[in-house]
C-alpha cells in the first residue's frame, strides 16, 4: 500500500512536467491562463488515475503561442509468428519529419533475439514482445497518401536496441531509414528514436509512462531538419489489447521559418499470437 502511494506520487509529478514546462515558456503575467496553473495541477493530483492522463495531456496542449494541435489516430495490428518473428500491419495518421499531415498503411516484419532476463523483468507487463528483446531488425513497406499530392511509396528498415536500467527504468534505441519515392523523384530519411520508460504499478493495475526524442535527417534540406519530442504512457487492457496515449511536440527547421507543432496522438494495438493446440 505504501509502495502503490509512492509510485501514485512520483506519477502524479511526471504527469505534471508537461503543463508547467508548457507554461514556463511565457511570462505568468503575460500568458491569460497562468492564474490557473496551481489550480490544473491540483486537479490532476486529485483525479483517478486514467484521469490524470487525460487531464495531463489536454493542458500540456493548451496553446502557449498560438499553436495548433493535431489529433493523430493510428491502429496496429501484430501476429506473432514464432519465438523469434512477428509480422504488423500498421495504420495511421501522421506528420513524421515536419510533412503535412498524411495518412499511411503498410506491413513490415520483425526479426528478434531470444528475450534478456533482465528486460523481460522490468518490462513483464508491456504486452509488446519485442521490448523484452535486446536486438530487434524490421523491414516493412508504407504507402502514403496526402491531400492534393500523388502517392508515396515507402520502404523502411529499423534496428532497435533495447536495454534494462537501473530503479526498473528500460532504454530504447531505434535507427531507422526511410526510403521514399514519389512522381519519380526519390528522398531519403534517417531517424534515431530515444525511449526511457517505466512500469509503475498503481494497485493491481500496470501502465507504462515514457519520454522519447528522435531527431530526422532529411536528404532533401542535406541536415538535420527535425526534431521529435513524446511524452506519453502505455495502458494495456487484458492479454492483446494495449493504448498508447502521447503529446508531441516537433520542431521542423527544414523550411523557413522554422515551424513549431503540436500534436496529441491515441494508439490501438492488437496483439495475437497462433494457437498452441
Amino acid at each position: 500500500m505504501r509502495d502503490d502511494r509512492r509510485h501514485g506520487s512520483v506519477l502524479r509529478h511526471f504527469l505534471s512536467l508537461p503543463l508547467l514546462l508548457g507554461f514556463s515558456k511565457t511570462r505568468s503575467r503575460t500568458h491569460p491562463l497562468s492564474r490557473f496553473v496551481p489550480g490544473v495541477v491540483a486537479l490532476i493530483s486529485r483525479s483517478p488515475l486514467p484521469w490524470q492522463i487525460a487531464l495531463s495531456v489536454l493542458f500540456a496542449c493548451i496553446p502557449v503561442r498560438a499553436q495548433t494541435v493535431q489529433f493523430l489516430p493510428e491502429a496496429d495490428t501484430y501476429l506473432k509468428i514464432n519465438s523469434t518473428l512477428r509480422g504488423y500491419l500498421q495504420t495511421k495518421e501522421t506528420r513524421e519529419g515536419g510533412d503535412t499531415t498524411q495518412a499511411l498503411a503498410g506491413p513490415s516484419l520483425e526479426l528478434y533475439l531470444q528475450p534478456l532476463i533482465n528486460l523481460k523483468k522490468v518490462r513483464a507487463f508491456d504486452l509488446d514482445d519485442s521490448k523484452s528483446r535486446f536486438l530487434v531488425l524490421e523491414g516493412g513497406y508504407r504507402r502514403i497518401a496526402a491531400p492534393n499530392a500523388p502517392f508515396e511509396n515507402q520502404m523502411i528498415t529499423a534496428v532497435t536496441l533495447n536495454y534494462p536500467m537501473k530503479a526498473g527504468f528500460a532504454f530504447s534505441d531505434r535507427n531507422r531509414a526511410d526510403l521514399d519515392w514519389k512522381s519519380g523523384d526519390f528522398n531519403w530519411r534517417y531517424r534515431n528514436k530515444l525511449t526511457v520508460d517505466r512500469t509503475f504499478a498503481i494497485g493491481s493495475y500496470h501502465l507504462i509512462p515514457y519520454l522519447a526524442a528522435e531527431p530526422f535527417y532529411e536528404s532533401q534540406y542535406n541536415k538535420w531538419s527535425t526534431t521529435s519530442l513524446y511524452a506519453g504512457g502505455l495502458f494495456p487492457v487484458g492479454t492483446h489489447v494495449e493504448f498508447n496515449l502521447y503529446y508531441e511536440h516537433d520542431n521542423n527547421t527544414g523550411k523557413h521559418p522554422n515551424m513549431q507543432q503540436s500534436s496529441v496522438g491515441l494508439a490501438l494495438y492488437l496483439f495475437f499470437a497462433p494457437s498452441t493446440r
